[in-house]
This record gives structure tokens, C-alpha cells and sequence, in this order.
């Protein structure tokens, strides 16, 4: 990749190469992370592009700086995109109840007791879950890996897993619908399947194939070619090892490339968490947001719905640290809102570390990471394969750097 001059962009050069040598040092050579991408830009041109680590932990192969890697949530902005370019066609609003388009929710009640081989009791919802539950994760789903309910242990007991699961997204959908909710929609915050249930959304107002709907409408148009649900064969080569942080056995294997299930089509297409991808392609997604929705002559969506999107939408203006039921989240909470797919930075003096307020952001479960900031016009994208992304503070003390090396 050619990058621009750090220094004419408002960057202290020897500061921003502070970012490299500590993943390097500290992360990457004494083993924690078998390998790391960072992509730091401003005004949507590179200045700083770091690759470290192996491809694949047999071969010990340098890491590759076209890697292919497993995004994981940094699918959710994806589909929170196509169903705002829905709404932009008048085929959705964000108040309109989800059960309109899917119906296998018209039934579902509040969990109030029951469950573990026990029927569920519930009581009436204090309204019905509308379109902007399912974008800012106030619809009272939850995820199987919570360990928190008897309703996640009920997903768990049902099949309703997300990381390549094996029902397809319409029976996913369904087997919802016969589960009880955490909450009453918008009264609390919880990460959620909220995201794949917005997947549906879009194939059943679109009338296209959900799967095609981003492919032709978002990936195509922005050229983010090495974006899909799975590795073709021409490309496994490219795909990257995942590793998992063992409590007993340190750092493993998760999923290796030569026999990884992306390469081939998924019985079930995340919108929360499908994708594989690439810096550069997510590259170019991050300077589309920073251009109001256009990138190259193409156009996604339009610069007020952007805008919309990447407020805070939690009610009241609520942080995370009130809201929040959830035992994960790809963000820290105090002072960070939630928009329509992206997490939003309400004030960094309550989180505790540099930032604008007005930046957005989200991560992934193998540790993937990415910000833009429209006040400082800075993007940036850490792209590395170990999980839980809980397992080290990296992205927080990376994102530190970089704000550091701004003039």
C-alpha cells in the first residue's frame, strides 16, 4: 500500500511509528498475538501500515499484507447500512414494528420465570420491538455465549448460534420466535442477535437474497473485492489462522485455514458476525463513511442518513453504563452511546481515553478492531485472529497511540 506523508497530515511521524513498534514488541514477538494488521489514515489516505506475525501457525509463512481475516462483528455496520438504504427507498422506518415483516415475532412475550427443562413464563412486552431495537440492540435478545439466563441457555439447548451455525437464516429466525425475550424492547441494552434478525429484514423487504443485497449494493460499488461470507478457493491461501486464548493451554489453534468451514458457502449467513475480509477493503468502507456516504463515484447512502446513524439512539441519551444487561460487548461502556450499528463516543473524559466526541466504532470476537473519528477526519483498522477479543487491552492502548501522534 502507498502511503501518504504522515507528517503533511498532522501526524508526528516518530510518534505514529511508536503505534508499530509496540504491537511489534509488545504483542506480536513475544507470542500474545501470532500476527496483527494496523491501518491508521487521515482524510482517508494511509499514512501508517504495519504487518506482523505468521499466516498460518504450521508453516510459520509471514503474514501476508493482502491476509484475508475473520471480521466477525465488524459485520454488523454492514447490514445496519443496507436496511438504512431501505428506509432511505421508503420500504422501512425505524419505529415500525418488527413483526410486520417478521411475523414469527408477533408472539413473543417477556421472559419472567421458567426455562431449564421447565416451561417459560412471560408477561406482555411494554410495547412491540421496533426496527431501531434490532439497530441499537435494545430488542431483549440476547446471544448463546452469554452464560447469563435461562433464556441464552434456551438459544444454546435450540441451535441459535451465530459462528457458523447450522440453521439457515429464515429457521434462525423462526426458532427466535419461540424463545422469550430478556427484557421488554427499549427499556434496556444487550448485545444481541439483533443484527442477523435485521438480516431477514433486508431480504424480506428487499425481496433480494440478503447475501446478494450486500454484494451488489455495498460491495460492489465500493470495489471491496475480498469481502464475502466465504473464502474461495483461489483465495484460501490468503486466509489467515484463527487462534483462541486457552485459560490452561495459552494460545491455540481455533480454526485452521487449510480445513477452515468459510471456505466454504455458510448454511447461515451471519449479518452479525459472517464475514471475512481484508484492511484495505475495510479501508475503503471507513473513507466512504468519512465522505458522507460516497467513495470513487459511488453511493451508498446519503450524508443526513450517515449522520443519523453514528448519533446516540439509546433512550434518553443513556450511556452503556445505564442500560447495559450485557456481560460482552466489543465496547467499553462508560461514556460510549450506541447508534444504528455503530457504538458512539459520547465523551472521552468518562471513557477514559483520547477521542472525539462524535467518533464511532465497533470490534469483533477474534480481536478485530475499527474507529472513525469525523472530527479529526482519522480512520483507523486493527485486523488480528485470536479470541476473545476481551483477551488483551491492545485495541484501547493502540487507539491511545494514535490519537498521541496527532499534532
Amino acid at each position: 500500500m502507498e502511503l501518504s506523508d504522515a507528517e503533511r497530515l498532522g501526524f508526528d511521524r516518530a510518534r505514529l511509528e511508536r503505534a508499530r513498534r509496540f504491537l511489534e514488541e509488545t504483542y506480536v514477538a513475544p507470542g500474545l498475538l501470532p500476527c496483527a494488521q494496523l491501518l491508521v489514515a487521515r482524510e482517508g489516505e494511509p499514512v501508517l501500515f504495519s504487518t506482523h506475525g505468521i499466516q498460518r501457525a504450521d508453516s510459520h509463512e509471514p503474514l501476508r499484507e493482502d491476509a484475508i481475516f475473520r471480521i466477525a462483528s465488524m459485520t454488523k455496520p454492514f447490514t445496519s447500512l443496507a436496511f438504512m438504504m431501505l428506509v432511505e427507498e421508503g420500504k422501512a422506518s425505524l419505529d415500525q414494528p418488527v413483526e410486520q415483516v417478521i411475523p414469527e415475532f408477533a408472539r413473543l412475550g417477556v421472559y419472567t420465570g421458567g426455562g431449564g427443562g421447565a416451561p417459560f413464563v412471560v408477561s406482555p412486552p411494554e410495547r412491540p420491538m421496533m426496527m431501531i431495537d434490532l439497530l441499537r440492540h435494545t430488542s431483549g435478545l440476547t446471544y448463546d455465549f452469554q452464560h447469563r439466563t435461562n433464556v441464552d441457555a434456551a438459544y444454546r439447548e435450540r441451535g441459535i448460534v451465530t459462528l457458523r451455525g447450522k440453521l439457515g437464516l429464515e429457521a434462525f429466525v423462526a426458532a427466535l420466535g419461540e424463545v422469550p425475550l430478556e427484557f421488554s424492547p427499549g427499556t434496556s441494552w444487550n448485545y444481541s442477535v439483533s443484527t442477523d434478525v435485521l438480516a431477514l429484514v433486508v431480504q424480506r423487504l428487499s425481496g433480494i437474497d440478503y447475501q446478494d443485497f450486500i454484494e451488489r449494493r455495498i460491495f460492489a460499488p465500493l470495489g471491496m473485492a475480498d469481502t464475502a461470507f466465504h473464502v474461495p478457493e483461489e483465495k484460501r491461501h490468503r486466509l489467515t489462522d484463527a487462534w483462541m486464548l486457552d485459560p490452561k493451554l495459552g494460545t491455540i489453534v481455533y480454526d485452521k485455514a487449510e480445513r477452515t468451514s468459510w471456505a466454504e458457502p455458510p448454511t447461515f449467513v451471519s449479518g452479525g458476525g459472517g464475514l471475512v475480509s481484508t484492511a484495505v477493503d475495510y479501508h475503503r468502507f471507513c473513507r466512504m463513511l468519512l465522505n458522507g456516504g460516497s467513495l470513487e463515484g459511488a453511493t451508498t447512502a446519503g450524508r443526513k442518513t450517515l449522520a443519523l446513524m453514528t448519533m446516540n439512539h439509546l433512550p434518553r441519551n443513556a450511556d452503556l453504563t445505564e442500560l447495559s444487561r450485557s456481560m460482552f460487548s466489543e465496547a467499553i461502556y462508560a461514556g460510549q452511546g450506541f447508534g444504528l450499528g455503530f457504538a458512539v463516543n459520547m465523551d472521552p473524559a468518562r471513557a477514559m481515553a483520547p477521542g472525539s466526541a462524535g467518533e464511532y466504532y465497533w470490534g469483533g470476537i477474534f480481536s478485530t478492531y475499527f474507529f472513525v473519528d469525523p472530527v479529526e477526519r482519522v480512520s483507523a483498522i486493527f485486523l488480528t485472529q485470536l479470541m476473545p477479543s476481551s483477551s488483551y487491552p491492545v485495541r484501547r492502548q493502540l487507539k491511545t497511540m494514535i490519537y498521541a501522534a496527532l499534532k
